[in-house]
């Protein structure tokens, strides 16, 4: 009676895996090694060295993700260059509000004639400053 109890009793604890992993394997490795494969560890970004192990053994695809500092400081100033760059395009529509507004129309033109010349020069800026951007974007970006 005691044997029919004990097997219809539901037991605790965790439900047992379809497919356990029971074999196991041990590697030894040199410092070199070691580090190598703790580096690409890091950077896959795994939480379970096994997983990674596994996932290296079987070829499966990984996903690294390298960060560059340079290109992101690049970012960072071309970012804020731009934002300067539509700041003074806010700064010219209020000039030239203001020309027309307290000066004359001859004086105003004088004035504006002075403004194209250094927007000119601020137009060939940019065109430089693009084509930098652009030869950046083909050497370091596009790998």
């Amino acid at each position: 009676m005691n044997d029919s109890r004990s097997k219809k009793r539901k037991k605790g604890g965790r439900k047992p895996k379809l497919n356990p992993r029971i074999h196991r394997y041990v590697f030894r490795l040199t410092d070199e090694e070691n580090a190598k494969l703790l580096s690409l560890y890091e950077a896959s970004r795994m939480d379970n060295k096994a997983k990674f192990i596994t996932s290296l053994l079987f070829e499966r695809e990984m996903k690294t993700v390298k960060v560059d500092k340079g290109t992101v400081d690049f970012y960072m100033r071309l970012t804020s260059f731009y934002s300067q760059f539509r700041a003074v395009g806010v700064n010219y529509n209020q000039i030239v509000k203001l020309l027309y507004r307290y000066f004359s129309e001859k004086k105003a033109a004088v004035y504006l004639y002075k403004l194209e010349k250094q927007t000119a020069e601020m137009a060939t800026l940019c065109q430089k400053i693009i084509q930098l951007t652009e030869e950046f974007e083909a050497k370091h970006l596009k790998r």
